[in-house]
């Protein structure tokens, strides 16, 4: 079936390449449909709710002039070519984690998932006002894609485990799904890295072609039903401290709609992105609660002698991300300059204030 609808996304891809024409969202009366492809199912709390309440404010937003319908992963376009369906003009839009298509724009994996990187409202700081969209915009523009971002996770989980993990040398062999430059960190650590569709998780894990899994945190992966075939729960997680859907949109297609059409669209998904972080946090408060009381699950800090492996080993992964093209350094300079000086901040206001906050309440 993947095969089969592969080889129509090339079809299609060719046709609309030959015809030399933007998408061509259905419009009667003024009214513009347009098609959304996801990486995600539709039994996936946060990242599928999300997809479809964003669609649902920009048709709100719109007064109903603009509908957006949202597809699962493999109804149209299977998860890891929805970037290219969307550049070749197969689809409208995509909502998906961006890390998914690092192999194709490095650059993706620095403003995705930098491990050790920036946290949500840091991010959301960068992209806005120190020139993390424009290098963004940059970076896509030559795959016909203009991307925002409208979803965030949070920090997320350091991930599943099917055993106890003590030191780098239980991670060699390990068989581990991990996207982004979180799994370039694991590889070089010995471990052997499988990067599937959060849909295939639970199978892999249950026939044991896997042996540990992240996905995000509780809410999420109680969902996933990663509680059920995993006894080892790892905080904190490295790889992915502040991990955004992306709304990729057709470059020609943005270009084309009005001034406040795109205001409407930016709008909507800067509004997603602040409100699924409040309901993933919020969300995983209750989950936690669940998980706690669960007595075959163990929830375990990664010891200090691991975070510091993963801490040098993620230096040398981002420096050699950065050195894979000058678009990737520059927006790896920019994103690690801003870090430094958010990090100066952070630890005077929030960390300071955490701190305090638990002397004080002790």
């Amino acid at each position: 079936m993947i095969r089969r609808r592969r080889r129509e996304l090339l079809l299609l891809a060719a046709a609309a390449a030959a015809a030399g024409a933007a998408p061509a969202p259905a419009i009667a009366q003024g009214r513009k449909e347009l098609t959304m492809v996801t990486t995600w199912t539709t039994d996936m709390p946060g990242w599928w709710t999300s997809a479809v309440r964003l669609a649902a404010s920009i048709s709100t937003l719109s007064d109903g002039r603009i509908k957006v319908k949202v597809h699962p992963d493999k109804e149209l376009v299977p998860a890891f070519e929805t970037l290219d369906a969307v550049g070749a003009g197969v689809a409208d839009m995509y909502h998906a984690a961006d890390n998914y298509f690092g192999a194709k724009i490095p650059a993706l994996d620095i403003i995705c998932s930098t491990p050790y990187g920036m946290t949500a409202d840091e991010l959301s700081a960068w992209l806005a006002f120190a020139g993390g969209q424009e290098l963004w915009d940059e970076a896509v523009a030559p795959f016909n894609i203009k991307s925002l971002a409208a979803m965030n996770t949070g920090v997320q989980m350091g991930g599943w485990f099917v055993k106890e993990i003590n030191t780098s040398a239980d991670f060699k062999g390990l068989r581990y799904r991990m996207p982004g430059l979180g799994a370039e960190v694991l590889r070089r650590m010995g471990a052997t890295v499988v990067t599937i569709p959060a849909a295939d998780i639970i199978s892999a894990l249950k026939s044991g072609a896997i042996d540990a899994s992240e996905w995000v945190g509780p809410w999420t992966d109680i969902a996933l039903g990663l509680d059920k075939v995993a006894d080892y729960y790892y905080y904190p997680g490295f790889h992915e401290p502040a991990t955004s859907a992306t709304l990729g949109i057709n470059k020609k297609l943005w270009d084309g709609l009005t001034s406040a059409d795109r205001a409407i669209i930016e709008t909507a998904a800067q509004a997603e992105f602040t409100r699924s972080l409040a309901e993933f946090n919020a969300e995983n408060v209750k989950a936690l609660k669940v998980l706690r009381a669960d007595p075959r699950i163990k929830l375990v800090r990664f010891n200090d002698t691991l975070i510091k492996e993963f801490g040098r080993i993620s230096k040398a992964v981002i420096a050699d991300t950065a050195a894979k093209d000058p678009l990737t350094r520059k927006v790896t300079d920019s994103y690690t300059a801003f870090l430094a000086g958010i990090m100066d901040w952070g630890e005077l206001s929030e960390t300071g204030y955490r701190d305090t906050r638990r002397l004080a309440l002790a």
